[in-house]
């Protein structure tokens, strides 16, 4: 559909705009963890603008990257910035890290079919990555924090993460099951809420580096 494609195009600006973003601040937050930040967006970029004009050349390798890298990656970051930096909970990172790798062991050995690699992974990543979400929400709030909203960076990727990230899990989860849908009314109107939601999220992230402070360590 036309609409995909003009929204594809907004999202795929909009992480240049991210990714150059996090170029430009790299320098001011070199010295702090944010830094590694700065890289995700640049290398979220590059990532989707590689796989794009690669999608139709190697389609099979394509999902076998998101699948074992490209959704991995997203993970765990998030949940090193969460866990380990925001929270300050190692153990925690550490325990989460180690559950959601282990959902790919029985999945591709045992089973070897991606859309349920997509499946379990997404569910427990969701599940894990929603969970940390409450838990900065309880520390911005029982610190103030969350008054401070617009100098507080976490706030607006707390933000784009229920919006994108808690919000499309249905359509990636239960993908095969939406697609039986004659008309496929449901699948369709997941897909605009991922395309929009996506593109809002980046959107929280760009905000997050220009309106939030930049702590030194």
């Amino acid at each position: 559909m036309k609409y995909y494609t003009t929204m594809h195009a907004i999202l795929t600006a909009i992480q240049f705009m991210c990714a150059l973003l996090g170029v430009i601040y790299f320098k001011k937050v070199k010295k702090s963890y944010w830094k590694w930040f700065s890289v995700y967006l640049i290398f979220i970029f590059l990532q989707e603008v590689f796989w794009t004009f690669m999608a139709n050349a190697m389609r099979e390798l394509t999902e076998e990257y998101y699948a074992f890298i490209g959704i991995p990656v997203q993970y765990l970051f998030f949940f090193w910035l969460y866990a380990f930096k925001s929270l300050k909970n190692k153990n925690l990172f550490y325990v989460f890290t180690g559950v959601y790798l282990l959902t790919y062991f029985p999945t591709e050995l045992y089973l070897g079919k991606i859309n349920f690699v997509y499946s379990i992974n997404l569910t427990i990543g969701t599940i894990l990555l929603s969970f940390l979400v409450v838990l900065e929400y309880l520390k911005q709030i029982r610190n103030d924090d969350i008054l401070k909203f617009k100098e507080n960076k976490m706030f607006y990727i707390n933000l784009g993460i229920i919006l994108f990230y808690v919000g499309t899990y249905p359509l990636f989860a239960f993908e095969s099951e939406l697609s039986k849908d004659a008309n496929l009314g449901l699948w369709n109107a997941y897909y605009i809420y991922f395309l929009i939601s996506n593109c809002v999220m980046y959107l929280l992230f760009g905000a997050s580096i220009i309106w939030g402070k930049h702590p030194l360590k």
